[in-house]
């Protein structure tokens, strides 16, 4: 059965792992195998995780976790950008295990925190434009587009461009 809970340490590899093996099956049609590997080295290592997980406060929740026979499954995690806006910062899953409602259920514990922790009203996410995964996903949950940027961690790429999605809650 699968359980969403606040992560702990001994979620720390399996975040990793998902975070990691979800990245390379979201972006490996749009980025180079290199910048992909370099964000995930810079993103999805032992000691940040661990601090990730450490950290509770209002500009990050710390991660949730999608746990599944005691494997972790899925993760995600948000914060608050301004008074009343929360952002989903990250989400991934065992590509293996999409579209079985995982992704809803992490996407509404970390909304759930935001709503009744923080009293968020509106809940913003960053889609990478060409992501077919999560722009379908963000669109079905009610986000809606709200404009193009430059990506913010492009590391010289300056063709990646992120779409802003908004939603009420």
């Amino acid at each position: 059965m699968i359980q969403i809970i606040q992560a702990n340490s001994t979620h720390i590899n399996g975040i990793i792992k998902v975070c990691s093996n979800g990245y390379r099956a979201t972006y490996k049609d749009l980025y180079t195998k290199e910048y992909i590997e370099s964000v995930i080295s810079d993103f999805y290592n032992v000691d940040r995780v661990s601090a990730e997980v450490e950290t509770r406060n209002r500009q990050w929740g710390g991660y949730f976790v999608a746990v599944d026979n005691e494997r972790v499954i899925g993760a995600g995690g948000g914060g608050l950008t301004g008074e009343g806006i929360g952002e989903i910062f990250v989400l991934y899953l065992d590509p293996a295990r999409k579209n079985e409602g995982i992704g809803t259920k992490l996407l509404h514990a970390i909304t759930k925190q935001q709503k009744e922790i923080y009293g968020v009203k509106e809940q913003w996410v960053s889609v990478q434009k060409g992501n077919r995964m999560g722009i379908p996903f963000y669109e079905a949950k009610g986000f809606v587009l709200q404009h193009e940027q430059k990506g913010w961690y492009n590391k010289g790429q300056d063709e990646y461009k992120t779409l802003r999605y908004a939603r009420d809650i």
